[in-house]
């Protein structure tokens, strides 16, 4: 299951992330957490130090070894040179499961200990001063796409993103690569204008958005964002004393957190799991080549001197299917 936490910058979207994040690996389930914020914090909310999130490797500078190795034997793909953010997979190409070994993971991806429970980090670098008028951040999440685009996930493995904030997000079709989307909103107008703004911007594409109302005080916090957003409401969270002592980098046993917000956990998990039967390969795949066309037009033909719309493979749906005919 791939599950994406957004919001406005402050909106405390890293915090959630990171302890649905335990919450699942509490209960040994399989995860991938993915920090794709331009803030890099999520290795930190996880309990590194500066130390240890500093020396993670960031995906962007390994952007040829994932071409690479994703590229496999397509025939519809040239050369790596070819390959952009949107590229998709088809007969030949090699796909990615969270459960395995592969180059792509031991090359990015880094166990970070959770009480016990281990889960895999990855992150896609910081923006530097060197990129400063040369770059834009989305090309450093453009590993995270590829990526997804080439991830066969089942129901008891899950995929964790936090995401660049508010409307950033639709720089690309990144948004669109997800089974639910939790976006976290404060009691606030400005933060319920990220959720009209994201809402918008979705509507077309199937979209799962649920709003995770956070640093919720009272009553009338509540009723504020139930007015706002509605059924999209999903769960609320207010003050904790457990995220406190983490910001302090003193986190206490997960098990001590607080039951209030151990329920919420629950709810947003039972959400993402409910969404599995929900699931419809071939949107998905459509969805894909959509952006892929898109990007190829604008810029993508461009920048390479090809025609990228012939890498799509059109019989090809990615799915269980697919790997089972990958391995055949």
């Amino acid at each position: 299951m791939k599950i994406a936490f957004v919001g406005k910058g402050g909106s405390g979207k890293t915090t959630l992330s990171s302890l649905f994040i335990r919450h699942l690996a509490a209960t040994g389930a399989l995860v991938m957490a993915v920090d794709a914020d331009i803030n890099q914090h999520l290795g930190p909310a996880l309990g590194l130090d500066e130390g240890e999130a500093a020396s993670l490797p960031a995906l962007g500078e390994r952007l040829p070894l994932i071409k690479e190795y994703l590229r496999g034997t397509n025939p519809r793909i040239a050369s790596v040179a070819e390959m952009i953010k949107t590229t998709p997979p088809g007969e030949g190409s090699r796909l990615l499961r969270v459960r395995e070994d592969n180059p792509v993971w031991d090359a990015c991806a880094r166990p970070v200990e959770l009480d016990g429970d281990v889960v895999r980090l990855m992150v896609t670098g910081p923006f530097t001063e060197a990129d400063l008028g040369v770059a834009c951040y989305h090309s450093k999440t453009g590993a995270v796409e590829l990526c997804l685009n080439h991830l066969v996930d089942g129901p008891d493995e899950y995929v964790v993103v936090d995401m660049t904030a508010g409307s950033d997000s639709f720089a690309s079709g990144m948004f669109t690569r997800f089974d639910i989307t939790f976006l976290v909103a404060e009691p606030t107008r400005k933060g319920v204008s990220v959720y009209r703004q994201y809402k918008e911007y979705a509507r077309d594409f199937g979209v799962v958005l649920k709003v995770v109302g956070n640093k919720v005080q009272g009553q009338d916090d509540l009723d504020f964002l139930r007015a706002e957003v509605g059924d999209d409401l999903l769960v609320t969270v207010g003050h904790s004393d457990w995220v406190r002592a983490l910001e302090k980098g003193r986190p206490p046993r997960f098990a001590l957190l607080e039951d209030v917000n151990r329920r919420a956990l629950h709810r947003l998990r039972t959400a993402v799991d409910a969404t599995y039967g929900l699931r419809d390969a071939e949107r998905y795949t459509q969805q894909m080549v959509h952006f892929h066309l898109k990007n190829a037009r604008s810029w993508g033909n461009e920048r390479t001197g090809a025609d990228l719309a012939a890498q799509i493979d059109p019989s090809f749906v990615l799915g269980e299917s697919a790997v089972t005919a990958a391995s055949v």
